[in-house]
Order: structure tokens, then C-alpha cells, then sequence
């Protein structure tokens, strides 16, 4: 008994002894539990589902069908070398007519209608004497232009089918640009470069951005998606794919995106792109005046309380403004019962009321407020105006 206690002792103490130096030798073989690692209920998800939760392509395959290259040339006539107009040089090397050459120009377009008719900015086919569009699937057609409008930057091009043939276009989608925040996360669609067609990802960074002297009405969504020469007339589209604006403008000095992009709202495109179809042009309302911003400093020479309104610098002759009595000098307050807090709000308002119809005017005439009347006219072309 005795015997068998020893050798139990002694088994004991080898066992603790070997236990202890693996202990301190070795520590990681100790503790050998399983390591708990917590799954996020995303990622325990599959392969794809996980992909399409941070993926757009849903929203590209909706919207890039719907956008197209715009290619444009324009016949430069080259003046006469003066050389030319000495008889001796002409002698020798013979009398040559004046050359021409053309001047090449890319912007986007978007679908809007499944029978032809594409949204673009004028910028982009201004003065161009020939159009060409192409489609995503590599198709070209000849384009022509339905209408401008150059105080929004936007025109209305069309394109026909072979004689036989019908048009089946993929027309991008409206969508509410009214209903879009900041912070947004917005896809810009176009051709930078002449690459070809590219999407860029970015949010929504400001909303009403104006008096950038970009367009006469300006009430553009600002963007921090990559926006580049080309990419001009292209789409603006939210996570669905649905248009919530037109690309138009940059601001750079290096000629490339820096991350701030102006988009036109699909509202204002939209009403600006029926008008046009409709009518061939947009009408708008027009006073015939010419208003400046009201300054602090103005404010306080004219003994205004604040700086709201808009100071009328000018009136044209004849105009319904100076039909209506209003004159150099005046406070104006409020249109048709809307308050007037710049010129630039005059401008919309003003250009938003039907040619024809008789609206109010409240004035400021030094220390007196007044209320005039005056029949809105029709907005002239920009190449006959001389007032808003």
C-alpha cells in the first residue's frame, strides 16, 4: 500500500512540475479556449447581398441607357493670309481662296422620351451647325435642335429614326428634386473628356446655390461628384436611378473637377423642356426694370430698417414698369404679394407670372409705401433686352 501511495506522489509531482515549465515556457499553450468573434447581422449575410447593400448598379443599370454622348462641329472660316494680296507672291505660288476649317465640340445629353427628344444644355450646342448623338449601345444619330433656352442654360434636341423604323428610346425617369437634402448621395452620368460614358459618386453639398453668374435664373443643386469638361447637358440622378438634375457647370482653375458641381434641378429642366417642345421656346414675364442689391450701406442712406428688397436702378421707356409709374430710386418689396428679398428673387418672380396678366407691385418711394399695378409683358430674347 505503502508502494502504490509513493508512486501516486511521485506521478503527482512530474504532472505539476511539467506543467508549471510549460507554463512559463510556452504561455499560449495554456489557455487553448476558442477565440468568441462577433458578427455584424450585415456581414452574416451572403457574398451578394452584402455587395448590393454599398452598390449602385442598380441605379446605373436604370439611368445609363438613358444618357448620351453629344458631338458637335462648327465650319470656322479662316481669314485670307495677307501675303496673299501682294500680285508678285501670288505669281508664284497662285491665288488661293480663304480656308475653312471646323471646331469640334462634346457634351452629354439625356433621354427624355422614348420618340426622340433629348435634354442638354444650350452651352453645348450653341452655334453648332452640325449634331450627332450617341447612344449608350453605340448607335449615332443626326441631331436637331427643337429650342433654347439660354437664361437656364438648357435645349431640347431631337433625333429621328430611318425612314421604315420607329424610335424606342430609353427614357431616363423624373424624379422629385424638390424632395432631395443635403447630404444626399447623388450619381453624375456623362462623358468627361471624351473617355466615355462614366458614373461618379457624391453627395448633395448645397441647395438654391445663386448669384454665381453662370445663368440669368440660377437655383442650382451644388455637388461634390466628380464633374468634368464633357460631362456638360449629362445626368444627375439619385440611388434609384430617377433624374434629379442636369449637369452644367464646375467650379475649377485647373479646368478639372475640385469637387464642386452645379446641376440644374430636373423641376426647372423639366418645365423649361415641355415649354419648349410645346411652343418652341419658353415665355416668361417681363417689366422692364433694372434692380440692384440692396447693401447695408445703401440701407442706411436710404433710411431703409433693413437691407430686404431690391433698389430699381433704371426703367426702360415704354416698359410696363413705366407705365405703371414706378421709378429710378424705389424700394421694391413684394410682387403679386411675395416679398422681394434681392434681385435675383425679383427676377424668378417677376419671370414666373403669365404675360398678360395685371399684378402688384409694393414700392418704397422714400418715406412712403406704395401699392401700383401693372400689366406683365412678354420676356424678350436676350438679344433684344436691355432690362429684366
Amino acid at each position: 500500500m505503502r508502494r502504490l501511495w509513493l508512486i501516486f506522489a511521485q506521478t503527482t509531482t512530474v504532472a505539476l512540475a511539467l506543467f508549471f515549465v510549460i507554463g512559463v515556457l510556452r504561455p499560449d499553450w495554456v489557455d487553448r479556449r476558442p477565440a468568441v468573434v462577433e458578427v455584424p447581422a450585415a456581414a452574416s449575410s451572403t457574398a451578394d447581398g452584402a455587395n448590393a447593400a454599398a452598390s449602385y448598379r442598380e441605379a446605373a443599370r436604370k439611368a445609363l441607357p438613358s444618357v448620351v454622348h453629344v458631338f458637335t462641329s462648327q465650319k470656322i472660316r479662316l481669314p485670307k493670309h495677307p501675303l496673299f494680296d501682294d500680285p508678285l507672291f501670288r505669281h508664284f505660288f497662285g491665288d488661293r481662296p480663304d480656308g475653312e476649317t471646323r471646331s469640334a465640340g462634346l457634351g452629354s445629353g439625356v433621354i427624355v422620351s422614348s420618340n426622340g427628344y433629348i435634354l442638354t444644355n444650350y452651352h453645348v450646342v450653341e452655334a453648332a451647325d452640325q449634331i450627332e448623338v450617341g447612344l449608350n449601345d453605340g448607335s449615332t444619330f443626326k441631331a436637331r435642335v427643337v429650342g433654347s433656352d439660354p437664361d437656364t442654360d438648357l435645349a431640347v434636341l431631337q433625333i429621328r429614326a430611318a425612314k421604315g423604323e420607329e424610335l424606342k428610346l430609353p427614357a431616363i425617369t423624373f424624379g422629385r428634386a424638390e424632395d432631395i437634402r443635403v447630404g444626399d448621395v447623388v450619381l453624375a452620368i456623362g462623358n468627361p473628356f471624351g473617355v466615355g460614358q462614366t458614373m461618379t459618386m457624391g453627395i448633395v453639398s448645397a441647395l438654391g446655390r445663386s448669384h454665381l453668374g453662370i445663368n440669368t435664373f440660377e437655383n442650382f443643386i451644388q455637388t461634390d461628384a466628380a464633374i468634368n469638361p464633357g460631362n456638360s447637358g449629362g445626368a444627375l440622378v439619385d440611388t434609384q436611378g430617377a433624374l434629379i438634375g442636369i449637369n452644367t457647370a464646375i467650379y475649377s482653375r485647373s479646368g478639372g473637377s475640385l469637387g464642386i458641381g452645379f446641376a440644374i434641378p430636373a423641376t426647372t429642366a423639366k418645365s423649361v423642356m415641355e415649354q419648349i417642345i410645346q411652343n418652341g421656346s419658353v415665355t416668361r414675364g417681363w417689366v422692364g426694370v433694372e434692380a440692384q442689391e440692396i447693401t447695408s450701406e445703401l440701407a442706411e442712406s436710404f433710411g431703409l430698417p433693413d437691407a430686404d428688397g431690391a433698389l430699381i436702378a433704371g426703367v426702360q421707356r415704354g416698359s410696363p414698369a413705366d407705365s405703371a409709374g414706378i421709378r429710378p430710386g424705389d424700394i421694391l418689396l413684394a410682387i403679386a404679394g411675395k416679398p422681394v428679398k434681392d434681385p435675383q428673387a425679383m427676377l424668378d418672380l417677376i419671370a414666373g407670372q403669365e404675360p398678360g396678366s395685371t399684378i402688384s407691385f409694393k414700392i418704397r418711394r422714400e418715406k412712403t409705401l406704395m401699392d401700383l399695378r401693372l400689366k406683365v409683358g412678354k420676356r424678350p430674347p436676350p438679344s433684344r433686352r436691355s432690362n429684366d
